[in-house]
């Protein structure tokens, strides 16, 4: 790579560099790369490393890099669209669901979970618990709680333990029929349990999306994914669900 020397600008040098820097990671370097050492991408751009650190932390912040214990820099995946604005209505597990199951027990759920499902407070319901990938990355991680009259040709012999129990649930809710959902979406900070799922540190920015799904007049199940700050952006149309977006307006972004 060639030496590329910053000219006289207006604006803070570091958020300029920040500007050449993106340019660069569209141009030449390709998700999961590991960036050049901060000494040597210092002398390419020609600025103090205090400089290149501002930038580069703030391009993290944008979700453009991940710095990763052990490994260093990366060039960070596109971010994945949390989709709120949908008319388009599935229930979780259906075709084209790219979450994946990993387990599934019942339990008592959280005071505020039962008063939605309006189950008894010491009810147990099944908590389905899913993990979504990116780019080989956990993104997101999702507590999806059904109600034992949601599903209830459930059976011992259909959902043995593990992800398989999870599949079996999923399965079986869809015999429901879906009347509608409705989401809503709020920042927060990642929990001990969730910060490890994610590879952040407790207290890290976190989106959180609550989705009730609706049949039979009531609320026949209740999703509470948390999503990696760093890797998601809310979207708003008719797409049918969360997508991953590969545009090239993220690119610009």
């Amino acid at each position: 790579m060639g030496t590329t020397q910053l000219e006289s600008v207006p604006e803070p040098k570091y958020w300029h560099l920040k500007t050449v820097l993106t340019e660069a990671l569209d141009s030449e370097f390709s998700v999961g790369e590991i960036l050049p050492n901060e000494r040597d991408l210092a002398a390419r751009f020609g600025v103090a490393r205090a400089t290149l650190r501002q930038a580069l932390e703030q391009l993290e912040l944008e979700g453009r890099l991940q710095r990763r214990r052990g490994v260093g820099t990366t060039v960070a995946p596109p971010r994945v669209g949390v989709a709120v604005g949908t008319e388009q209505h599935a229930w979780p597990g259906a075709a084209g669901d790219a979450w994946q199951p990993v387990d599934s027990v019942q339990a008592v759920p959280p005071a505020a979970v039962a008063a939605a499902l309006e189950t008894g407070i010491d009810e147990a319901v099944h908590t389905v618990r899913r993990t979504r990938m990116s780019h080989g990355q956990q993104v997101a991680t999702e507590l999806l709680y059904i109600p034992a009259a949601s599903v209830p040709g459930l059976t011992a012999i259909d959902a043995p333990s593990g992800a398989a129990r999870a599949r079996a649930v999923l399965r079986e809710l869809q015999h429901l029929p879906l009347e509608g959902e409705e989401r809503a979406v709020e920042l927060g900070s990642a929990r001990a349990d969730d910060a490890k799922e994610l590879d952040r540190l407790p207290g890290s920015p976190v989106l959180v999306l609550t989705t009730r799904f609706f049949a039979q007049g009531r609320t026949a199940a209740l999703s509470v994914a948390t999503y990696r700050a760093d890797t998601c952006r809310l979207t708003f149309g008719e797409s049918a669900g969360v997508e991953i977006h590969h545009d090239p307006e993220r690119q610009a972004s």
